[in-house]
C-alpha cells in the first residue's frame, strides 16, 4: 500500500512539472522556452517510466558460503540481483535486513572482560551497498557478518532503494530471500585437575588421567561413529570384512551428568548464561575425549535429557540444541530439580552449570546430594555482581561437602579454563 502511494505521489510530482514547464513554454513564447521543454521533455518521459518500472520483479537472492560454524566466526555473504529488463538505473543501495539474533557480537574470549556490563555486546549491524547498474541485467554484492553470536539466525528479507539522477523519484522494495545461519556454541579448552572412575568389581574410586584400561579387551564390536581409530581391530575387519573395534570390560569409566539452568530469571546475566552454554559444551566434549560417560540434562521451560551415548549422532543433537538454547520458563530451576530428581543415579556424579544461587538452590543441591555419589557446582557470574548472600549460599555448600566453583571474567577470558572436579 506504502509503495502505491510513493508512486503515485512520484507520478504527480512529474506530470506537475511537465505542466509547470509547458506552461512556461506556452506563455513566455519564443525559442529559449521551447528549447527548455523539448530538452526536458525526454527526461519527463524517463523519470515517468522509472516511476513504473516494475522493481518487484527483479531475483534477488542470497548465497551464505558457510552457514554453519562457531560463535564468534565470521560468514561470507553474496548477494546476487538479476533482472530481466536492462533499463537504466543511475544508482542502488541494497541493505541486508538483519534480525534481532544478530544484533550482538561475540569476540570469543573476550566478550567476557565486560561481564560486569553484558549489554555492551549489543550492536547496530547495517550493511549497505551502493552499486551503479546502468544497463547491466545481473550484480553481485560481497560482504561479511563478523563476530557471530551463538544461536540460530534467520536472515529473511533485503531490501533494495532506487534513485534517479535529479533524486526527484525513489523507489524501494523489500525482497523475501530466506537463509539460515547456525552458530555454535565455541568449545573452550578446558583443563581437568581430577577425574574420577569406578571399577566393576568394587567400588574404589581413584584418581587418574587414564580413565580406560585398554590393556584387555574381550571382544569386538562393529565401529560406531565416534568410536576411537585407535581401537580398530584390524585383523577383525580384514576377517569379517567390516570395520570391528575392540571392547573393553575390566575399567568402566564413571559416568557423570551435567546440569545446565536455563532458566529465565529477572537478574540473569545473559553474558554469564553463554558463559555456562560454552562450559557445558566444553566440559562435554572434554569427558568424551577421556572416554568419560557424561550426560546431559538443561532445566528451563522444558527438561530436555541427553543421555550418555558416544557417537556422532547424540553428540551432533547436543551441539544443535546448545546452539539455540536460551533462557526461558517462569518457575525456579530448584523447583523444577526437585521433579527431575529421577534422571539423577545412584553412583553417578552429577555437576551442576549456573549463574544463580539462592537458597532454595542449596535445599535442592542437598537432596541431589543424597542421591548422586558427589555433586559439583560451577558458579558462573561476574565478580562485581556476586552477592554476599551468593557467598554465603557457597560457603555453606562447601561445608555440606559440595564442591563450588566460581568462574568469573578472570578466568572466562584466559585461553584455558581450569575445571577442578574434587
Amino acid at each position: 500500500m506504502k509503495g502505491r502511494i510513493k508512486v503515485f505521489g512520484n507520478t504527480v510530482i512529474i506530470v506537475a512539472l511537465f505542466f509547470i514547464l509547458f506552461s512556461y513554454a506556452m506563455f513566455q513564447g519564443g525559442f529559449v522556452s521551447w528549447f527548455l521543454f523539448y530538452s526536458f521533455l525526454p527526461i519527463f518521459v524517463y523519470l515517468l517510466m522509472f516511476s513504473f518500472y516494475p522493481i518487484k520483479n527483479w531475483n534477488v537472492t542470497r548465497e551464505v558460503f558457510r552457514p554453519i560454524l562457531q560463535a564468534g566466526d565470521k560468514a561470507a555473504v553474496m548477494i546476487r540481483i538479476e533482472r530481466n529488463i536492462p533499463f537504466p538505473i543511475y544508482y542502488c543501495i541494497v541493505e541486508e535486513v538483519f534480525p534481532k539474533s544478530l544484533m550482538k557480537a561475540d569476540s570469543r574470549n573476550e566478550k567476557y572482560l565486560d561481564m560486569d556490563h553484558p549489554e555492551k555486546r549489543y550492536v547496530e549491524r547495517k550493511i549497505k551497498k551502493v552499486v551503479f547498474p546502468g544497463f547491466k541485467r545481473s550484480f553481485a554484492l560481497p560482504y561479511t557478518i563478523e563476530q557471530i553470536p551463538r544461536g540460530e539466525h534467520q536472515l529473511n528479507q533485503i531490501r533494495v532503494k532506487l534513485s534517479d539522477i535529479f533524486g526527484f523519484v525513489k523507489r524501494e522494495h523489500v525482497f523475501n530471500a530466506a537463509n539460515e545461519l547456525i552458530a555454535y556454541p565455541t568449545i573452550r579448552p578446558i583443563l581437568l585437575q581430577e577425574q574420577y572412575q569406578n571399577f566393576e568389581q568394587g567400588s574404589i574410586s581413584s584418581s587418574t588421567h587414564h580413565l580406560m584400561n585398554t590393556n584387555v579387551a574381550i571382544g569386538v564390536r562393529e565401529y560406531v561413529p565416534g568410536d576411537r581409530f585407535s581401537r580398530i581391530d584390524w585383523k577383525q575387519t580384514a576377517r569379517r570384512n567390516n570395520v570391528m573395534t575392540k571392547e573393553f570390560e575390566q575399567e568402566k569409566s564413571t559416568d557423570i551428568l551435567l546440569i545446565l539452568n536455563s532458566c529465565h530469571d529477572q537478574d540473569m546475566n545473559a553474558l554469564a548464561f553463554e558463559a555456562a552454554v560454552e562450559i557445558g559444551l566444553s566440559l562435554m566434549e572434554a569427558f568424551k575425549k577421556q572416554d568419560n560417560q557424561a550426560g546431559l540434562l538443561t532445566i528451563g521451560a522444558e527438561s530436555v535429557y541427553f543421555p550418555s551415548e558416544q557417537n556422532a549422532i547424540s553428540q551432533a543433537r547436543i551441539h544443535q540444541f546448545l546452539a539455540r538454547v536460551q533462557p526461558s520458563g517462569d518457575r525456579s530451576f530448584s523447583a523444577i530439580l526437585k521433579e527431575e530428581m529421577k534422571l539423577v543415579q545412584a553412583g553417578k556424579m552429577a555437576i551442576v552449570i549456573t549463574t544463580i544461587i539462592d537458597e532454595l538452590f542449596k535445599q535442592s543441591i542437598l537432596q541431589v546430594k543424597r542421591r548422586a555419589k558427589r555433586v559439583a557446582i560451577i558458579f558462573i557470574q561476574a565478580a562485581n555482581l556476586i552477592t554476599d548472600t551468593e557467598y554465603h549460599v557457597v560457603q555453606q555448600l562447601r561445608y555440606a561437602d559440595v564442591d563450588v566453583q566460581i568462574l568469573t571474567e578472570q578466568q572466562l577470558a584466559s585461553k584455558r579454563i581450569e575445571v577442578n572436579i574434587r
